[in-house]
């Protein structure tokens, strides 16, 4: 290749192969590499079976390609790549002019899908502001008058029934509690952001975790040591994470729990904003647990107001998350099958904001 198609090459932002006629894999760019979570010279010493199984529907269409000499194209073709979970991509096998090498493009649809996903639910977290909003307000006085009521009235009653204003009064700050929840909803200023180093915010979130809610659970990281530092809120960034962590310790066994928290730098995921603009999301977060699963009815909703599998939840703790990781101008996503449910987060790094100003033009 000339420096010209090298730079080409590099650029294509989902994975592109090209697969000889022996089956190995000759090239890949970045974002192959990425994908493989590996590099090239290991990719080389296999073959493009020993990664996707011989009954992948990849190898077909790679071989109708060559056999054709016509490309193929294939839309929401579930891929497994190694030890990957299976992904769906629109796949294109091209074949290359005078030779018997075949260029393979994915192109992600699942992400295209969470990412209209992630903005529908950014819009879902801010219709609660204005309930939000109208909550403190009309609430928050006839509380204080109840449990006011409630104090007058222990003064005179006999021990046999200060039980009732007890209860009274227990229940009125549960209420209290719950607006103080919804309430935040209403907070529509954008995040403060400044220089964070997530791997300490994932550590003290980790370490409130274990002496809390997570004491049953045994934890594992996978760090990127030279990840860079995110643009953001450090107390809002902890509170997203708590909610993932209370979550994913709530769902795994009281034995054998586990939750892994992983980071790594995957470019080429770029959030479109209003105005022509765009921001890159190359800070990878996500938290692993071996809980049950979400069930598939609530799949599309699990991040709304509300919605909740506990029985004594209030469903808006992802939410919470939702709209917090939308403030910090990044995208929330989840893969959930039995025995392992993984929430994704990805974020702007602080470098980008501070050279593009936040955004930068397309």
């Amino acid at each position: 290749m000339t420096q010209s198609l090298d730079s080409i090459w590099s650029a294509i932002p989902y994975p592109a192969f090209v697969v000889g006629g022996a089956g190995s894999i000759e090239m890949a760019n970045p974002a192959a590499e990425n994908f493989a979570g590996t590099s090239l010279k290991q990719m080389r010493s296999r073959t493009l079976e020993g990664f996707v199984g011989n009954a992948s529907l990849l190898l077909d269409a790679v071989e109708q390609a060559r056999r054709r000499g016509v490309s193929i194209v294939q839309h929401d073709v579930e891929v497994y790549w190694a030890e990957r979970s299976p992904e769906l991509f629109n796949l294109h096998a091209s074949p290359i002019q005078d030779s018997t090498d075949i260029l393979i493009l994915l192109h992600p649809r699942a992400m295209a899908d969470k990412m209209d996903r992630s903005l529908s639910h950014r819009s879902a977290a801010k219709s609660v502001t204005g309930m939000a909003a109208m909550l403190a307000h009309e609430l928050r006085n006839p509380l204080a008058g109840i449990s006011g009521a409630a104090q007058l009235l222990a003064m005179s009653l006999d021990d046999s029934d200060l039980e009732l204003t007890q209860l009274i009064e227990d229940e009125t700050r549960r209420i209290a509690k719950l607006i103080d929840r919804v309430e935040q909803f209403g907070d529509l200023r954008p995040a403060a952001r400044s220089p964070v180093n997530i791997h300490d915010i994932l550590d003290r979130s980790k370490r409130a975790a274990l002496a809390g809610f997570a004491s049953h659970v045994r934890f594992y990281e996978e760090y990127d040591p030279s990840l860079p530092l995110v643009a953001g809120d450090a107390d809002q960034l902890i509170q997203i994470f708590q909610n993932l962590l209370k979550n994913a310790a709530e769902a795994v066994p009281k034995v054998g729990g586990t939750i892994s928290i992983r980071t790594a730098y995957r470019p080429g995921v770029k959030l479109t904003l209003p105005g022509m603009r765009t921001e890159s999301l190359p800070l990878l977060i996500s938290i692993t647990d071996n809980g049950p699963g979400i069930p598939d009815s609530l799949n599309r909703d699990v991040f709304e107001p509300f919605v909740t599998t506990k029985s004594n939840g209030t469903g808006l703790g992802l939410s919470l998350v939702s709209k917090l990781v939308a403030d910090h101008g990044g995208v929330v996503e989840f893969e959930s099958i039995p025995g392992r449910t993984q929430f994704s987060i990805r974020l702007p790094v602080w470098q980008e904001i501070e050279a593009a100003g936040n955004a930068e033009q397309i």
